[in-house]
């Protein structure tokens, strides 16, 4: 029989943990201290597995449910949704938290195929002249406009107000790739953490 929220509320925690069934695998994991979680049992490549669905009453039995049926889907498509989590946390972490240079570079090298072989060099050589010095080794996330205008003046003092131009429009695009890929990456997503 499917869990209630009432049912779940009311669960008073005993000497040792006990499950608590809704169905599909899903099943609420009641431990002695009193904390609830959700789990879902499921089977991947023939061998049993665990996934975490979060924790009761910050996850609730709706919540919890979504995401049973979004891991049901993955499987469906053959993929294994506890695999499925960690790479897309390691994803998301390595673009955002990844250096300035690092995230440009992966830009550079989408693009650069596109671009004649002078063009190419121009660009890569504007970045590496006067940009990375001052923004290479920040993380992505953490440069602010400020930050940028910073760089951008400083070639503007010495009057180079086209490459100055040139680089904003390089880091813009830099940027918008990156937010791209993070926009695509969560409607991709399910939201299983």
């Amino acid at each position: 029989m499917p869990l209630t929220d009432t049912a779940i509320r009311q669960t008073k925690p005993a000497e040792k943990p006990f499950k608590m069934a809704d169905g599909g695998g899903m099943f609420l994991q009641v431990t002695p201290t009193g904390g609830k979680w959700w789990r879902l049992k499921y089977r991947f490549d023939g061998k049993e597995k665990l996934l975490s669905l979060g924790i009761y009453p910050d996850v609730t039995l709706k919540l919890a449910r979504e995401r049973r049926e979004e891991a049901r889907r993955l499987l469906a498509n053959g993929i294994d949704p506890g695999e499925h989590r960690k790479i897309t946390k390691a994803a998301q972490t390595a673009t955002v938290d990844g250096a300035f240079q690092t995230v440009a570079m992966e830009w550079f090298a989408k693009y650069q195929p596109t671009w004649t072989p002078d063009h190419a060099k121009d660009i890569l050589s504007r970045l590496q002249r006067d940009v990375f010095p001052w923004l290479g080794e920040r993380p992505v996330g953490a440069i602010t406009a400020p930050e940028l205008l910073a760089v951008l003046r400083r070639i503007e003092d010495r009057g180079a107000l086209e490459t100055a131009h040139r680089i904003k429009s390089s880091c813009g695009q830099v940027f918008l790739s990156l937010l791209s890929k993070i926009i695509c990456r969560r409607r991709l997503t399910p939201l299983l953490a």
